[in-house]
C-alpha cells in the first residue's frame, strides 16, 4: 500500500515483482485505517510505504493471536529500510528479506531472536512443509539460544542455516526415506516434528455424507498405513461434491486446501486406477473418484500410495507426486476451489457504518459485482478490484452473473446498499439457486458455491438513528413499488399497518414515473392517525448530500420524495423534542415513538 502519490513508483515496480496488487491511498487516515483494518481481517499480507507508526497505529485495535495474524511490513518511501512488523514467523521475515535484495542498498530490519541468531525461524517452515507441533518451537529456540545440544534425523536443505550455527552442538543423520519427517531433538525439550506436506488425498462421497464418518476413515488409513495429517498436501475430489460439507471438514481439520475436478478429467485417468468402478461410472460418468482425483492432482508420474478405502458412505485414497523436489508435480492438476458469493450489505453509503465482515468479504473477493452506484460508494476498493457494473432493472442479471462467476471457482462479492436481506440482491439469489435450471435457475456449478449473507445497516435503521429513535416501538416496512408486487397486496399491507398503529418505513416510496402509491398510503393511514402524526423523509444518508426533513402526515407532498428517499411515518404515539443544540436531528428535532416507559417513570404499572 502506498500512502501517498510519491511511493507509487517504488510500490508499482514491487508489486510487479511480487505478483501482487498496488493501493494508493488519499491523505485521509481514516480511510487508510478503514482499508488498512480490511486489508489485515481478510488475511492479506500487507507491505505499507509508510511510517511504523501510521501502520502500528491502524492495526493495534485488531492485534490478539500472533498465530493468526497476516504478515504486515513497514517499508520506507526512498527504500532503504523493510521492518517486518507483525507475522515475522508467518512468513514477514522472508518478505523482509526478498524486498531487501530487490532493492539497490536496502536492509531487512529482522528483529525476531530465532531468526537473527539461529538463522532460520524453526516455527516457520517453508511451504511444503508443516510442523507438527508448534508449540513446542518457543522453548526449542529458546534452549538453542541458551547453548543447549540437538539432534537432527531426516533431510530438509531448509534447516542447513541452523547447523552453520549449531556446528558441533547439532548431530544427526539424513533419513533413507525423503519422505520420513524431520525431528529435532533438543535437550531438555519437546522433540520438533516437521512433515512434508505431499501426499494427495482423494474423496469420494454420497450425498450428505457423516462428517464424523469420512473423518474416521481418513484417520483410521493415515494411521494404517504410516502416515500422519501433516503429510496431506490438499484434499481432492469431482466437482460434483464441491457443496459435500463433509469434504470441506476433512480439508479444514486438515488445514488443507480443497480442490475439484470435472468429471472427465477424471474419467481420463481411468487407466491408472487400480479399482476401477462400473458402478461409480454408470452414476457419474467416471470410474472413480478417489483414485482418480488424487492421481490427477499428483500429476502422471504420481503413484497410488494407498488404494480405495472404503465406507458405507465414503472413499479415500493416497497418491505421492513422483518428484521429490517441492511444490506441484508437472502434469499435475490443481484443481479448482468451491466457488464463493459473499451477498454484502454495505449500509447506507458511510464507510464508517460498513461493518468489519463485510469489509473483510469485499477485501477477499476475486470480483465486486452491483448496482453502479454502489460500487462507487466503495471508492477505491471497487477501482483496485475487478468488477462487474449493472444498471437498475438489471437485478436478476446482476445476481445470476454473481452466482454464475462464483460457480467458476472464483470469491464474488455482490454489492448491495443497506441490508442485503432487506429489499435488495439476498432473496433473489436465494431464488435463482432454489429454481431448476430448466425453470429459469443457474447452472448446477453455480448451485453448488458458498453463500454468505453479510447483514448492512438498513435504511431505516440509520434514518431513525440519524432523527433520534422513530423505531422506538413496534414497526414495519413496505415497499410502495408494484413492480414486482400486486397494488392491492401494498394497499392491504399499509391498510393492516395502519390499524395496527405500525411505525412504518416506505421503501421505494416513487419512481419517475410511479408517483401515486404514496399519495394513496396516505389517505389510508390518515384515517387511522392523526394529521399531526410525524413524517420523517430521509436521503442519501450517511454521504455528503444526507438530507432529513421533518414533515407531518397531514401536509405530507409526494414531489418532495425522489426514488433516494426513504419516508418513515410514525405511528399515533409517535413525537416531536426540540433538540438541545438546535441543529442536531431533522431540522433541529428529535423524532421518537416512546415504548412505554412514562408508565414506569409516573408508577402506573397497574
Amino acid at each position: 500500500m502506498a500512502i501517498l502519490p510519491s511511493a507509487l513508483p517504488l510500490a508499482e515496480r514491487l508489486a510487479g515483482e511480487l505478483g501482487a496488487r498496488v493501493d494508493l491511498r488519499g491523505r485521509d487516515f481514516d480511510d487508510v485505517a478503514t482499508h488498512l483494518r480490511a486489508l489485515f481481517l481478510a488475511g492479506h499480507a500487507i507491505v505499507g510505504i509508510a511510517s511504523s507508526g501510521i501502520l502500528i497505529r491502524c492495526l493495534a485495535p485488531l492485534l490478539s493471536d500472533k498465530r493468526a495474524e497476516p504478515p504486515v511490513l513497514a517499508l520506507s518511501e526512498d527504500g532503504s529500510a523493510v521492518v517486518p512488523l507483525l507475522g515475522g514467523h508467518r512468513g514477514a521475515n522472508a518478505l523482509a528479506r526478498r524486498i531487501a535484495a530487490m532493492i539497490e542498498g536496502a536492509g531487512a530490519a529482522i528483529t525476531t531472536t530465532g531468526d537473527a541468531r539461529l538463522g532460520v525461524a524453526l516455527d516457520e517452515p517453508p511451504a511444503g512443509w508443516m510442523l507438527e507441533n508448534p508449540s513446542d518451537a518457543k522453548p526449542a529456540m529458546a534452549a538453542l539460544l541458551g547453548g543447549a545440544p540437538a539432534r537432527q534425523s531426516g533431510r530438509a536443505d531448509w534447516l542447513a542455516p541452523l547447523a552453520e550455527q549449531l556446528g558441533d552442538r547439532l548431530t544427526g543423520s539424513d533419513a533413507a526415506d525423503a519422505d520420513a519427517p524431520v525431528v529435532l531433538s533438543v535437550e531438555g525439550c519437546e522433540p520438533l516434528i516437521w512433515r512434508r506436506r505431499r501426499l494427495m488425498l482423494g474423496l469420494g462421497a454420497a450425498r450428505g455424507c457423516p462428517v464424523d464418518e469420512m473423518q474416521a476413515l481418513v484417520m483410521a488409513t493415515l494411521a494404517e498405513n504410516g502416515y500422519a495429517p501433516g503429510d496431506i498436501a490438499a484434499v481432492h475430489s469431482v466437482d460434483l461434491k464441491s457443496d459435500e460439507a463433509a469434504i470441506h471438514a476433512v480439508a479444514r481439520f486438515l488445514n488443507v486446501p480443497a480442490r475439484f475436478h470435472p468429471v472427465a478429467e477424471l474419467e481420463a485417468q481411468t487407466p491408472r486406477l487400480a479399482n476401477p468402478s462400473d458402478v461409480v461410472f454408470d452414476e457419474i460418468g467416471c470410474h472413480g473418484v478417489a483414485e482418480a482425483a488424487a492421481l490427477l492432482a499428483a500429476g502422471p508420474e504420481g503413484r497410488l500410495t494407498v488404494e480405495k478405502v472404503k465406507s458405507a458412505n465414503a472413499t479415500c485414497a493416497l497418491a505421492l507426486p513422483g518428484s521429490d523436489e517441492g511444490g506441484a508435480a508437472e502434469g499435475a492438476a490443481p484443481g479448482t476451489p468451491r466457488g464463493h458469493l459473499a451477498v454484502v450489505g454495505i449500509g447506507p453509503g458511510k464507510a464508517d457504518w460498513r461493518t468489519p465482515e463485510a469489509s473483510r468479504l469485499i477485501a477477499e473477493a476475486d470480483e465486486l459485482v452491483g448496482y453502479g452506484l454502489y460500487l462507487d460508494l466503495l471508492g477505491p476498493w471497487a477501482r483496485t478490484k475487478q468488477h462487474r457494473e449493472f444498471d437498475l432493472g438489471e437485478e436478476e442479471a446482476r445476481c445470476r452473473y454473481a452466482l454464475e462467476r462464483a460457480g467458476e471457482g472464483r470469491r464474488v462479492a455482490l454489492i448491495c446498499s443497506g441490508d442485503a436481506g432487506i429489499y435488495a440482491m439476498g432473496a433473489l439469489v436465494m431464488e435463482l439457486v432454489a429454481r431448476p435450471e430448466d425453470e429459469g435457475g443457474v447452472t448446477a456449478p453455480a448451485k453448488r458455491v458458498a453463500i454468505t449473507h453479510a447483514p448492512g445497516i438498513s435504511a431505516l435503521q440509520a434514518a431513525s438513528a440519524r432523527a433520534g429513535a422513530l423505531l422506538g416501538h413496534d414497526f414495519c416496512a413496505i415497499s410502495l413499488s408494484d413492480l414486482l408486487t400486486y397494488r392491492d397486496a401494498i394497499t392491504r399491507r399499509v391498510t393492516a399497518a395502519a390499524e395496527g398503529d405500525f411505525v412504518i418505513a416506505f421503501y421505494n416510496p416513487v419512481s419517475r414515473r410511479r408517483r401515486t402509491l404514496l399519495e394513496e398510503a396516505r389517505q389510508i393511514l390518515l384515517k387511522h392517525r392523526p394529521a399531526t402524526t410525524p413524517v420523517l423523509l430521509a436521503s442519501n444518508l450517511g454521504r455528503p448530500d444526507e438530507t432529513l426533513r421533518l414533515r407531518d402526515l397531514g401536509s405530507l407532498d409526494t414531489d418532495e420524495v425522489d426514488m433516494l428517499t426513504i419516508v418513515l411515518i410514525g405511528a399515533s404515539t409517535s413525537r416531536v423534542a426540540r433538540s438541545g443544540d438546535g441543529g442536531a436531528g431533522a431540522e433541529g428535532n428529535w423524532i421518537f415513538t416512546p415504548r412505554g416507559y412514562a408508565r414506569k417513570i409516573d408508577g402506573d404499572l397497574s
